[in-house]
Formats: structure tokens, sequence, C-alpha cells
């Protein structure tokens, strides 16, 4: 979070599919942490869940398009 001073993610669905619960994200700030390249981002993956018997998260693995995302931070989310 300190590479995003001001990041926000926003929810923008959260779905259900045969290997659990899908929370669909959008991540926006500008990389002005320490060593940062002061680039915007915004960069959209989710999050897929796996529940226990209590109702919590037991397992999360994220996805998002990394090489997207690498791009960004050298170019901004308009370069």
């Amino acid at each position: 979070m300190t590479t995003f001073p001001d990041m926000i993610v926003t929810m923008d669905k959260v779905s259900r599919d045969p290997d659990g619960t899908k929370f669909h994200w959008t991540l926006t700030g500008a990389n002005t942490g320490r060593g940062g390249t002061g680039k915007r981002v915004r960069i959209s993956g989710h999050e897929l869940w796996q529940f226990n018997n209590a109702g919590l998260i037991d397992k999360s693995k994220g996805h998002f398009d990394s090489a997207e995302y690498e791009r960004q931070l050298k170019h901004g989310v308009d370069g």
C-alpha cells in the first residue's frame, strides 16, 4: 500500500463459479511511494475465494494481467 498512497480498490462484482466465489476489483492510484515512477495505474482483476464451514475465507488467490500492470507502471494508464 505504500507503493500507491492514494490507492482506491473498488468492487466491480461478486460472482460464483465451480471453482469458488470471485471478487472482481479495480485498483486505481499513482505510483508515488518511495522509488515510484509517479505514473497512474488502473488495473482490474479478481480474487478467487474458497470458504470454510464457518463461512470465512479459507483460501484466496489473486489474478490480474501482470504485463499490463508493469506497462502502466512505466508509461501510465494512458501511455
